[in-house]
This record gives C-alpha cells, sequence and structure tokens, in this order.
C-alpha cells in the first residue's frame, strides 16, 4: 500500500508523514513544493524552532526509527501534468492532503494574493480528485485537512457536517452553509463543495477533516530527534493566535487581548490533529464509510482571555513575567460568542485521547525560550501591515 501525503514538509504534514512512517510497513511518499518556507520568508519571518532540509529530515526518520519506508517527490499540485504523473506512476492507496496555503491574512493583503490562495488551494484539490477519477483510482480514500473555518461563528451549536433547514413546514438535511470570513477559509469552503460533488460523481471515499487552530510544537516522533522537528510560525500572517501571544511573552511583550476576549475559538492540539489523521490513513477499507464523512477535528473551544491567562500562568514556569492587557475592541465583534461545536465522530477517531491545552503550552515554552533569540530578531513580525509596507516600499 502508498499513503500519499501531500503539504509533508508543513507544520501539520511533516509529523503526520513521520507517524505513518513509524507506525507501519506501508510506502509514505510526500509531497511538497516548499512552498510555505516561502512564504514566511516573503513576509520577512522565519520558523522560531530550526528545520532541517526533506533529505535530512527523512534521512533522520531512517536512522531513529529504521523508517526506509519513507521517501519524498518534489512538485507542484497545481500543475495537473504533475499530478497525473504522480498518481500513474505510484497508484497511492491513500491521500492525505495537507498543501495548501493555510493563512487568513495573508490572504486579505490584496487581490494579488487573495487571486493566489483560492487559485493554488482549489486548483490542487481539483488536480487530485480529478486525477483519482481519471487513472480509475476511485477507491482510493481521500482525506484533507479543511478547516472549521468554513462554519464561520454561528449562535447555535454546529453539527459535524450537515444542517438541517427548515422551510414552509419541510425539513431537509443539507451541508452546511460556507460562512467563512476570510479569502483563504472559503477555499476551503469550496473544497467542501467539490469533495462532496466528487464523493457522489465519482464514488471516491472522502474524509473532510475540519481542522481546528493548531497549537503545539511536538508530537512523540519529533521529540525523538532535533532533525526531527516541526516548523513553529509565529508571525502575524502564519502564526496561530495561541502561538503568537507565547512568542510575545518570550520578546517580553504583554499579551494583548481586545475587549472582553470571551469569545470561544476551537483548538485542536498537534499531538491529536496528526494522531486523527494517521487513524483515518490506516483504517481498515472495510470499517470506513463508502462516501463522504466529515469530521470536527477538534478537542476544545478556548475564549481568547483563557489563552492569554495560561500563557502567562505557564510562562511563570519559564520564569517570564507575562503581563495581560486589555484594549478596546476596533472590530465589531460578539466578545461573549460561546461557540459550541460537536465533535464525537472526531473523538471516536482518536479515542478519546487529547492533549490539554496547557501541556500543549509548555510544550510551546520549552521551544521557544530556547529559540528566543530568533524571536526577539523577528519581533516586528508580530504586527500586520509589514509585508503591506514591504510592498508599499516596493512600488
Amino acid at each position: 500500500m502508498t499513503i500519499l501525503v501531500t503539504g509533508g514538509d508543513g507544520y501539520i504534514g511533516w509529523p503526520t508523514a513521520l507517524r505513518l512512517a513509524n507506525r507501519t510497513d506501508d510506502r509514505v511518499l510526500i509531497v511538497d513544493n516548499f512552498a510555505r518556507r516561502e512564504w514566511v520568508e516573503e513576509v520577512g519571518s522565519v520558523s522560531a524552532v530550526p528545520i532541517a532540509g526533506i533529505d535530512e529530515r527523512i534521512a533522520a526518520a531512517r536512522e531513529v526509527f529504521d523508517a526506509g519506508n519513507l521517501s519524498f517527490v518534489e512538485g507542484d499540485l497545481v500543475e495537473k501534468e504533475f499530478v497525473d504523473e504522480l498518481l500513474a506512476v505510484h497508484e497511492p492507496d491513500v491521500i492525505v492532503h495537507a498543501a495548501a496555503q493555510p493563512s487568513a491574512p495573508y490572504s486579505q493583503i490584496n487581490g494579488e494574493r487573495a487571486n493566489y490562495t483560492q487559485h493554488n488551494n482549489m486548483q490542487a484539490t481539483r488536480n487530485l480528485v480529478w486525477g483519482l477519477e481519471e487513472h480509475d483510482l476511485t477507491d482510493t480514500h481521500f482525506i484533507e485537512t479543511t478547516t472549521t473555518g468554513v462554519y464561520g461563528a454561528p449562535e447555535f451549536p454546529i453539527p459535524e457536517g450537515g444542517a438541517t433547514m427548515e422551510h414552509e413546514g419541510e425539513r431537509d438535511e443539507v451541508p452546511f452553509p460556507a460562512m467563512a470570513g476570510s479569502w483563504y477559509h472559503l477555499t476551503k469552503s469550496h473544497d467542501a463543495a467539490n469533495l462532496r460533488l466528487a464523493a457522489q460523481q465519482f464514488g471516491i471515499p472522502i474524509s473532510d477533516v475540519r481542522t481546528a487552530i493548531t497549537y503545539g510544537t511536538e508530537t512523540e516522533e519529533t521529540r525523538a530527534d532535533e532533525r526531527l522537528k516541526t516548523r513553529f510560525d509565529f508571525d502575524y500572517y502564519f502564526g496561530t493566535v495561541a502561538h503568537r501571544f507565547a512568542a510575545q511573552a518570550v520578546a517580553g511583550y504583554p499579551v494583548t487581548v481586545y475587549g472582553k476576549g470571551e469569545q470561544r475559538k476551537p483548538f485542536v492540539s498537534l499531538e491529536d490533529a496528526v494522531e486523527g489523521l494517521v487513524e483515518l490513513a490506516l483504517a481498515d477499507p472495510d470499517d470506513r464509510p463508502e462516501d463522504l464523512t466529515v469530521y470536527n477535528q477538534v478537542t476544545r473551544a478556548i475564549s481568547i482571555v483563557e489563552i492569554a491567562e495560561t500563557i502567562a500562568d505557564v510562562g511563570s514556569e519559564f520564569d517570564l513575567n507575562v503581563a495581560v492587557e486589555h484594549f478596546e475592541n476596533p472590530r465589531d465583534e460578539d466578545e461573549t460568542h460561546k461557540m459550541e461545536i460537536d465533535n464525537d465522530r472526531y473523538a471516536d477517531v482518536i479515542g478519546g485521547k487529547d492533549q490539554d491545552f496547557e501541556s500543549g503550552i509548555h510544550d510551546v515554552f520549552e521551544s521557544l525560550t530556547r529559540y528566543d533569540g530568533t524571536i526577539a530578531a523577528h519581533e516586528d513580525r508580530f504586527l500586520p501591515g509589514v509585508l503591506e509596507d514591504r510592498i508599499d516600499d516596493e512600488d
């Protein structure tokens, strides 16, 4: 069996490929074009945790885990000719599709980057599912990391996938409406619709894994060797809110909360995100759903102020004096929105195991305090507008 991991050089993709290669003797093939490294460099930032090149990573995996089944091919999934050759040569039984431009703020910079994000993300997904159809590979289990951001922030509990619509006394089950709030998140809304169509028209078994905001620096495998570490972004464009807050704390800045900060967001640890993808990829074909299944890859909803206070508490264990400051909220939003999101299906996949937020943030500080010089050298990257200013200077 061959398992294809797209975006396998990325934050989630690399540790997923690493765990797969360690847990199975089946072939695990990474595909990437290293665009994430280029995007972060473009905004003037860098991974806080040094990351090895892909050849060194794979060599380390073979040395530490005897992962001779792990290999790599470089290519751009936007190019249909490349995808066709990839599928024809390797005939994957499972595809874990984690490749995407994943930043909402980056997609919002200007029209050029909005267009790039939408073309890059959706074209890659279309090429893959159409490639499976055209190469007679429709038994391949297609697993994509979409995002909980497709749901927006509705005032009712979010189901795991569908919704019930009622109109003029009639009711029916429908796909959850696209309520995304950025040009990036809309790419995943469109992907979700395209995946549903591919399942209906081509009969491809599809797992739409709607990944929450992910936190943490380590998995069981990445702890084993420095060369196996995954990337950690902390800048405004590619760093998630918990990671930016932690980096601010390490750099000596207060953690800033706008308004009450009581609005809740969905989160999942890196460890739990990787475990879920691996469990789905290695599932017995006879036990998995035959069409499309949605999984809400989330283990908890956490408020912004809870994130800030946890970072302050854990930071004190590392001799960091972290202040939490509240400022008037410049955005028109519900500062007390209590997100509720169903995740029973996903909890079953990971067997009810999950890493709590505090221990995940402890991992983050363990990593970041070792590389505080890198964060200090890029501390201006915490703020919005840095890339826009660079674009203006170039013009």
